[in-house]
């Protein structure tokens, strides 16, 4: 009864959510009264100046200029908020079209998927340990350069394999989706996640990679006993999976409609590309540490890493054009829902009402601790995140507001960063908006209320020692 209320449950287009917020937005600057604080530049970092807002200095305005302009906002200014969107988040856009181009001529010459294949072959006959291993190469993928949708051409190959090893299908999505989440709640140097969310709040340099690198450890620890108990269960007891009878229907499927493992190459240049896209990433960190790179930096090294990787792979100027292109469209969805999310501060900034809710928000919260704090805040994010599975997207939505809220609270803007990234990610586990999780479960012929019943338990796991990890972001 439950999965057929839930299998009738539409959700709208991201696109479709975001532009409601936008009318929404509207809407509000009618009604709730606009204002501002002051301002001072100040440098946030070396070379990095900022307006910083000035705690105490709050004022109300006139909804009517003195030159006559009406603030409210109309419907001719919800149809242009989109456009203006995207030109306010142009940057951030042009980081995600590039670094999707760069990645999609890696993943053209199969370094990717034949290094995983061979990482499966080397533990076969070993079953026990494929879980572990994937997890960790995938978890590390997730939380360093935001691998998430370059995992679906892997559920098909892994689907057939677990099974024959005895598991089930959904031991399949657990290694792989939520290894990839985890990575992204543990973000470390994810562009997509930490570097997006910092540089919209004036960080720089990532000061908290240590406390990062800590939580993605305790994550994927917490992740990988809870897979493997389960796997372990199912092994020893498949009547135990909730997808035993589909699992014996499947079973042929997978196994007969898909390649031998075995039968997947990883070749001499497949490795070299792969240590070049290492050296990328060592490079990218070296960068971030010691000269403070940032957007087009990491932009510049990822798209030297994809031509690198189409030399490498003997892939002619065409095709790496062409697998660019293919990566620009992969990513324009993303990019998109970044300017979307924008227009929705567009609004917010025009009716001059964001200082108001700052105000609000400020008065409210200086008598909650700063744990209480940073826990409504990772609430907050794990309820927008429904909205807005994007990460970069929901960054754009969020740190512009958060951001100086922590200034206002005198809090570690660092935490603000810390509660964006575990709330995406821990609600993308069991979001119906999440994209991703959805094909997955689709390959697998698995219904979302199995998948929930499966991980609600680790998903209040994780999202609880998320709550004590953003705390301890706030005073450090």
């Amino acid at each position: 009864m439950r999965e057929s209320v839930l299998k009738k449950i539409k959700v709208p287009h991201t696109y479709v959510l975001l532009f409601l917020l936008v009318v929404v937005m509207a809407i509000l600057t009618w009604f709730i009264p606009s204002g501002s604080f002051k301002t001072v530049e100040k440098e946030v970092s070396p070379g990095l100046t900022k307006n910083v807002i000035i705690s105490g200095t709050y004022q109300t305005t006139s909804k009517v200029t003195e030159d006559g302009t009406d603030i409210r906002q109309g419907i001719f200014d919800v149809l242009k908020a989109p456009a203006e969107g995207v030109q306010a988040a142009a940057q951030v856009v042009a980081f995600i079209f590039i670094l999707g181009g760069a990645f999609a001529i890696i993943t053209k010459t199969g370094a990717i998927s034949s290094g995983l294949a061979s990482v499966a072959n080397i533990v076969k006959g070993k079953e026990s340990l494929i879980i572990p291993v994937m997890m960790l190469v995938i978890s590390v993928g997730g939380s360093v350069i935001g691998t998430s949708e370059e995992t679906l051409p892997f559920y098909m190959l892994f689907y057939p394999l677990l099974i024959s090893f005895g598991y089930d299908s959904i031991t399949t999505v657990m290694m792989i989706l939520l290894s990839s989440q985890i990575g992204y709640t543990g973000s470390t140097l994810n562009p997509f996640n930490v570097l997006v969310a910092q540089g919209l709040v004036g960080i720089q340099g990532n000061p908290q990679l240590w406390l990062r690198c800590i939580e993605y450890v305790v994550y994927i620890a917490i992740a990988m006993t809870f897979v493997m108990l389960y796997a372990r269960k199912v092994k020893k007891d498949p009547k135990k999976s909730l997808m035993y009878e589909s699992d014996l229907r499947n079973k042929e499927y997978f196994i007969s409609s898909q390649n031998d493992v075995d039968n997947i190459k990883f070749t001499a240049r497949h490795k070299i590309i792969l240590i070049g896209l290492g050296a990328g990433i060592v490079w990218m960190v070296w960068g971030l540490l010691k000269k403070g790179y940032y957007m087009d930096e990491i932009a510049a090294i990822f798209l030297a890493v994809g031509i690198f990787a189409g030399i490498v792979g003997k892939l002619s100027l065409n095709d790496m054009g062409e697998a660019f292109v293919f990566g620009l469209k992969d990513f324009a969805y993303a990019a998109i829902v970044i300017g979307m999310a924008n227009a929705i501060l567009v609004i917010a900034q025009n009716g001059q009402i964001i200082d108001t809710i700052l105000n609000y928000l400020a008065n409210g919260l200086k008598s909650v601790p700063v744990a209480g704090f940073t826990t409504v805040m990772l609430l907050v994010q794990n309820v927008i995140a429904f909205f807005v599975p994007s990460s970069s997207g929901q960054a754009a939505l969020t740190m512009p507001i958060m951001g100086p809220l922590a200034e206002l609270l005198k809090i570690n803007k660092e935490a603000i960063v810390t509660t964006y990234q575990a709330g995406n990610g821990i609600t993308n586990i069991i979001s119906p908006t999440n994209g991703i999780l959805m094909a997955a479960l689709g390959l697998g012929r698995i219904s979302l209320g199995k998948w929930v019943k499966s991980v609600i338990k680790l998903v209040i796991i994780i999202e609880l020692a998320a709550m004590v990890f953003c705390a301890i972001s706030a005073f450090v």
